[in-house]
């Protein structure tokens, strides 16, 4: 179906800064572009910032994306690279583990837009790029944003569910305290 019409949430607004990560790979340039302009337009205006990395393919951008939150402070990130059908198996392998890894990534808590097309050619990447038709750019970026809203929300609360440390060195029946050798 060429032109579904679909249903685009509302933008979420931010009450401190935000800042997100675009990952890109750039391998099929012009495709990366358009991307990286989506994305941008739609950071900026949420009135987020934004820093911008390259990668040299998709199966790149999960490492650097987890690479960037241990040692960095932003607060979602957006993927975005091009996966075109080719002669070989490497598309799905390309495909699904780049795919697979950002999931990963997002169960345990990061904020990411997936923004990494997967398509049979050239022409279906142009559609989905170009910021001014399917603006999949964009759209990763969106999400991204939805997700820092969300955890935003709820990170704030502690529900006190689960297991919680001792807050003193009190021995229970049946245990021996500190032994020294």
């Amino acid at each position: 179906m060429a032109s579904m019409e679909h249903h685009v949430l509302e933008r979420p607004s931010f009450d401190k800064p935000t800042k997100v990560l675009i990952v890109v790979s750039p391998y099929y340039k012009a495709i990366a572009d358009n991307m990286v302009a989506g994305a941008k337009a739609e950071i900026e205006a949420a009135g987020a910032t934004w820093d911008l990395i390259e990668m040299p393919g998709a199966l790149e951008i999960p490492t650097a994306i987890g690479i960037s939150e241990r040692m960095s402070n932003f607060d979602g990130y957006v993927a975005l690279g091009c996966v075109i059908r080719g002669e070989t198996t490497h598309y799905e392998t390309v495909c699904n583990d780049s795919s697979r890894a950002l999931q990963l990534l997002g169960l345990q808590g990061l904020c990411i837009g997936n923004g990494i097309l997967t398509v049979e050619n050239i022409g279906q990447a142009e559609v989905r790029a170009d910021p001014a038709g399917q603006n999949k750019g964009g759209g990763a970026a969106a999400a991204a944003l939805h997700l820092i809203a969300l955890a935003r929300k709820w990170g704030r609360q502690s529900k006190g569910v689960g297991f919680m440390p001792s807050s003193d060195d009190t021995i229970f029946a049946g245990e021996t305290g500190p032994t020294t050798v």
